[in-house]
């Protein structure tokens, strides 16, 4: 009997599917894009693997759901139980295949059990990202312990991969580590995305580098709990599993994984990030505004302490440094005077603001800013008149550990999301707001998938009655950053910290899967508020440029010199923007570790420009030479310093772009690459590039 096959692909990558005597289908091949001359059942037929002493008669295969029910002796993909909390083991059989927009969908059953798999996968052209997602419907009430996305093997010659962790103010560190015998798990039961749990994975080799080698790149995106398995086994094979916490567990008949991303790059991670930043950008997030407004943020300027006077004041030095957009954070609405009373009460304090947001916002209004506002719609103080009322909508015990002086709300709920949209509705509808940050300051106390849903049902449902309304995803700066959330906000904060040179390794770092016109980048105040570190303007506002740009500082607490250079910074930012913010972000190998480098591309390859940061002091005293990347190695550049006049008095001798401008060639610049004038630690040079 022949085998079930498919193949997707395009220009970049293709991906072979089969399904052996009805069995549930297998990822054959993954790689570079086949020729189309390959006879997809030769592919299967050689995809069989040989068995030898101390094996059974038949390997397992590595199917999108690997089953027990055919000797899986890795992390099989389904674990459920009926209602007496009995295992059950389904063996499915095919059952239908449909083709999609953009792909398949294939269904297998199990009629001895009642259960019916459903994957759907897709791969978008424009961007090369494989969408898979894992669908199971039961005729009976079960339990579903873990339901992973499709499962997809990687090949033996990787042998590497690169893990997200973190903290807070600390998002999205890597780390790699090599393949071994066994499963490397991550379980995530915070509730959230989470800073220590970025759902994301690069499975690559020794010589992958951000411009070479392969990787093949996975997102989970999903905004609650996941887990995710990388797994050896014991005959040598490795597979990817990714799907909701282990403690997120469901009863009913209906079950879905979120959709994992993923694509294959064979230009290093570079080739793999830009793929998820295009997809982000062009394809999930809707609705943000064009161009991208300069931001303005008042919480590192006044927190709690809301006065009109000063917050007008405020506004208007904002709008003098080029500021387009004004938000209001925590403080404006029932007797917010600290964060141990009143979320859920969301009224206007008549005590702060005894003619509403009225004043506040035609002030903004009149300087040409778009006024937002916060909200942590999800999260109750026990001082607050919501829980004096109803103290039962909290999500688990009432005797729970508090974080940051709070409870959740149950946001399964139909009357607790009801309630959310009603109040945030109430606010939208009489006063002119067009931005919404959306905060999440604590884990939850259970770990329910339930949680989340409600949270994307209140914000579709927020976005489909105010679509104006942007909104920005924050969860204590980095905590619900993923796709999950990008299909329904216009904007994350990356982190809490507004530390240019933290904000350096966080931004690079994300840039493995975010655009720059999503993240969110303040110049904050002089000295950092999370860090205590002084960091000169220059560092700051350069940082803040390389993303969509903002502030967050007291505007009044700059000096001449500071105004000057952040203004500067600010108009380049706003005279670029246009091609910076639709821009592949590339991340540019050092040869100096002390070295933060990316050259930020446009789509057409007409221009480009990198952004070089010495975080430290370097081991050698002359700067290396800076490579670049992507670029067409016969055509001819010309390149200029946009902030030469940085370089400092001990920078004595004349490096030829200290200068002025040159022209090389595009193989040049890869090669051999720039060299820049000495300069301090913490400072950034700057280069612009445009094809002649």
């Amino acid at each position: 009997m022949q085998a079930k096959t498919w193949h997707l692909g395009d220009a970049r990558q293709s991906l072979v599917l089969a399904s052996f005597a009805g069995r549930l289908p297998e990822v054959i091949y993954w790689g570079p894009a086949l020729p189309g001359k390959d006879d997809l059942q030769l592919l299967a037929a050689a995809s069989l693997t040989d068995v030898t002493g101390g094996m059974v008669d038949r390997n397992a295969g590595i199917s999108l759901s690997p089953e027990a029910s055919q000797t899986f002796t890795g992390h099989a993909g389904l674990s459920i139980r009926d209602t007496d909390g009995n295992i059950l083991v389904p063996a499915f059989l095919f059952e239908n295949e449909t083709a999609t927009e953009n792909g398949l969908r294939l269904e297998y059953s199990d009629s001895h059990h009642g259960l019916t798999i459903v994957f759907d996968l897709s791969l978008t052209a424009e961007a090369s990202l494989f969408k898979l997602q894992t669908r199971l419907e039961s005729s009976n009430v079960i339990l579903v312990d873990w339901l992973a996305a499709p499962v997809v093997p990687v090949p033996a010659h990787t042998g590497e991969m690169i893990e997200f962790s973190g903290r807070w103010c600390a998002e999205f560190l890597t780390r790699r580590l090599q393949f071994s015998p066994g499963a490397r798990v991550r379980d995530n039961r915070t509730g959230r995305t989470d800073h220590a749990h970025f759902p994301g994975l690069i499975v690559c080799n020794g010589a992958t580098t951000n411009t070479q080698g392969e990787a093949y790149s996975f997102h989970y995106g999903w905004s609650g709990g996941h887990k995710m398995v990388a797994e050896e086994l014991a005959d040598g094979r490795r597979h990817i599993q990714f799907g909701h916490a282990s403690s997120s567990k469901e009863k009913g008949k209906s079950f879905q994984s979120a959709a994992l991303y993923a694509t294959y790059s064979a230009e290093g991670l570079n080739g793999a990030a830009i793929q998820f930043q295009r997809y982000a950008r062009d394809r999930m997030v809707t609705g943000a505004r064009s161009p991208r407004p300069v931001h303005y943020n008042c919480w590192e300027a006044v927190y709690f302490d809301h006065k009109i006077s000063e917050l007008k004041s405020i506004a208007s030095h904002a709008a003098e440094l080029g500021a387009e957009r004004f938000v209001l954070d925590d403080g404006w609405f029932g007797r917010r005077d600290d964060d141990t009373s009143s979320l859920g009460d969301w009224f206007v304090d008549d005590r702060k603001y005894p003619d509403g947001l009225t004043p506040l916002i035609d002030h903004v209004k009149s300087l040409g800013m778009e006024f937002g506002i916060w909200f942590e719609p999800e999260m109750i103080n026990e001082d607050s008149d919501l829980y004096r009322a109803h103290s039962d909508w909290i999500l688990g015990r009432k005797d729970q550990t508090r974080g940051r002086q709070q409870l959740v709300l149950d946001m399964s709920r139909e009357d607790v999301r009801s309630y959310l949209y009603d109040r945030i509705a109430d606010i939208l509808k009489n006063n002119d707001i067009g931005y919404i940050k959306w905060d999440h300051n604590r884990v939850l106390p259970i770990v329910a998938a339930a949680q989340t849903i409600g949270v994307y049902e209140l914000l579709d449902r927020l976005r489909a009655n105010f679509p104006d309304v942007e909104i920005e995803s924050c969860a204590s700066g980095g905590a619900r950053v993923d796709f999950g959330i990008l299909e329904r906000t216009q904007r994350v904060w990356l982190s809490d910290s507004n530390d240019a040179l933290e904000r350096q390794r966080i931004q690079h770092d994300a840039a493995l899967f975010l655009p720059g016109s999503v993240t969110g980048s303040h110049v904050g105040p002089r000295r950092c508020h999370t860090s205590g570190r002084v960091l000169d303007m220059k560092l700051r506002a350069w940082t803040a440029a390389q993303r969509h740009m903002g502030f967050e500082m007291d505007p009044r607490e700059l000096d001449d010199a500071e105004t000057a250079t952040l203004c500067d910074a600010t108009n380049w930012w706003k005279a670029n923007r246009h091609w910076t913010m639709q821009a592949d972000i590339h991340r540019l190998d050092s040869s100096d570790p002390a070295v933060i480098a990316e050259q930020q591309m446009a789509r057409d390859g007409s221009r480009f420009v990198v952004f070089a940061v010495l975080a430290r002091t370097s081991d050698q005293i002359l700067p290396h030479p800076v490579r670049l990347t992507g670029l067409d190695p016969d055509a001819m550049y010309s390149v200029s310093l946009a902030n030469r006049n940085e370089a400092p008095r001990l920078s004595r001798g004349n490096p030829l772009l200290k200068e002025k401008d040159i022209e090389v060639s595009g193989r040049y610049l890869v090669t051999h690459g720039l060299i820049l004038p000495w300069r301090f630690p913490e400072t950034i040079w700057v280069l612009e590039g445009q094809r002649l």
